[in-house]
């Protein structure tokens, strides 16, 4: 009786130690991971190298881990990856994630970098919650990086790979072959020529080298010949601009005095033009009729004589007609 007591009682303490242990761990568990924040991050990408338990670092600083891995069934083409983070690290706005991977062990981890200075926390906002947290939680948008962007990439470079690989069959066949073969003999005949011209070529040269000092030489006479002029304009022109406005000068005290000489002599050439004029006019007409009268004796004279003077003059015979 007493033995079976004895383990009753052993195996109630044991329970109540397993409890208290469960209840410790359980506390240590909350203790250690209340605090962190999860986040969603949706890859459209591969996600090689990342597995539940993969480092997430905040600009190469370790920040958490990654919780879990599943398809978006929205859109299968997506891949959501939750982490966790510690409550000390600043995902604001402009924060963004993508997939690095560490060394070459073929591991990857999430790196998270972009914060913005002053910016708000990556949070739920109260309206259209469901849009922006469509599972609860906070969603970090993506930047492809590192071998994410080498994956991404690879099925372009690979095409670009091939349509050069395609370009150059084309360039290197047979038809363009024979094309660059005619150019390089003839690129061999031109440089063949230019061999064989050099000497003339260097004459040349030589020969443009001496126009080009014979210009040279020029230039500097025509700057001497600029020089010189400059120096006569300043020692002639100057004296003779003086004797010019000296002349001018002179020239306006001229027409002063002539019209001051004109002023006088208005009133005499107006009774001039008024008195002398029409009686020297008159004089002239009357002498004009003394000549045509003159004139008109002479020619008397000459076909008549002196008495054609004195005698009328004699009418024609007249003579009747048959």
């Amino acid at each position: 009786m007493e033995t079976r007591s004895n383990h009753v009682l052993v195996g109630a303490v044991t329970l109540i130690l397993l409890a208290v242990l469960a209840l410790f761990i359980v506390w240590l568990a909350r203790l250690g991971g209340g605090d962190s924040r999860e986040y969603d991050i949706f890859f459209k990408q591969a996600i090689d190298g990342i597995n539940p338990g993969s480092p997430v670092a905040f600009s190469g600083v370790p920040a958490g881990q990654v919780k879990n891995i599943a398809f978006w069934a929205p859109d299968p083409q997506f891949v959501r990856v939750r982490i966790s983070v510690n409550p000390d690290v600043p995902i604001l706005e402009g924060t963004t994630a993508s997939i690095e991977g560490i060394g070459f062990t073929g591991v990857s981890q999430i790196q998270l970098d972009g914060a913005i200075k002053g910016a708000p926390p990556i949070d739920c906002p109260e309206s259209e919650a469901a849009a922006a947290c469509p599972l609860g939680v906070p969603v970090i948008p993506t930047k492809t990086g590192g071998l994410g962007a080498i994956l991404n990439s690879a099925p372009q470079l690979l095409e670009r790979l091939s349509t050069l690989t395609e370009r150059l069959t084309e360039l290197l066949g047979d038809r363009n072959q024979a094309s660059i073969a005619g150019i390089l003999a003839n690129t061999n005949r031109l440089t063949d020529a230019l061999a064989d011209r050099g000497p003339e070529m260097a004459a040349t040269i030589a020969e443009m080298r001496d126009a080009v000092q014979q210009v040279g030489a020029a230039a500097d006479q025509i700057g001497s010949l600029a020089n010189t002029t400059e120096r006569v304009v300043d020692t002639s022109v100057e004296p003779a601009m003086e004797n010019l406005n000296e002349a001018v000068l002179a020239a306006k005290q001229s027409m002063e005095n002539l019209d001051a000489a004109i002023a006088d002599a208005r009133p005499g050439v107006q009774a001039f033009s008024q008195r002398t004029v029409p009686e020297a006019g008159q004089l002239i007409q009357d002498l004009r009729r003394t000549a045509i009268a003159l004139a008109e004796i002479s020619e008397r004279i000459e076909q008549g004589g002196a008495g054609s003077l004195i005698a009328p003059q004699r009418l024609p015979d007249y003579e009747p007609e048959e």
